[in-house]
């Protein structure tokens, strides 16, 4: 994958500025059954206790506050152009919707499809796996000045009601 240079990821900054601020959708559903392994789901369960039923994250070492991620489908098209590479973010849920922190303050409630999340304060900043497959930029611009506050690399979330979610389904702040 070629990945996007800085002046190319600043460039698509303000598309990303202007997503849904109340009611956006979610794009893609990701289920990581294992370490580097990914499902491209058209429905997912969210479950209280698993988040996402089938992801690793319910191995046992999950931690609540980092139950689910949330990443702006707009800030993927931005480091990874095709959709092809979206899920090797490895976050589950791509949405089309502000994540801002003005947006989305911690304790912020979320209707997913027909479950309920809350948005915690555990802060997302991604991992060497995100710079090996995006790159050095895109690092730096979702952890950057203007990236931090509008978390660009995604967000935290649990489940406070469990339910089902569907590609297509909208994502709005309640």
């Amino acid at each position: 994958m070629t990945h996007a240079t800085a002046a190319e990821l600043e460039a698509g900054l303000e598309r990303v500025r202007a997503a849904p601020r109340a009611e956006g959708t979610v794009e893609l559903i990701v289920r990581r059954p294992a370490e580097n392994e990914r499902e491209v789901l058209e429905e997912g369960e969210l479950d209280v206790e698993r988040g996402l039923v089938g992801d690793r994250w319910a191995d046992g070492a999950a931690h609540p506050g980092r139950q689910l991620t949330l990443m702006n489908a707009r800030v993927l098209e931005l480091v990874a152009p095709s959709r092809d590479g979206w899920a090797l973010a490895g976050d589950q849920l791509c949405v089309d919707l502000d994540l801002s922190v003005e947006n989305l303050p911690s304790g912020t409630r979320l209707a997913v499809g027909t479950a309920e999340l809350e948005v915690t304060d555990e802060l997302h900043t991604g991992c060497a796996k995100f710079t090996e497959r995006f790159g050095p930029a895109a690092i730096r611009f979702v952890n950057g000045k203007a990236g931090r506050p509008l978390r660009l690399r995604g967000m935290y979330a649990r489940v406070v009601r469990p339910g089902v979610v569907r590609r297509g389904d909208p994502v709005r702040r309640l």
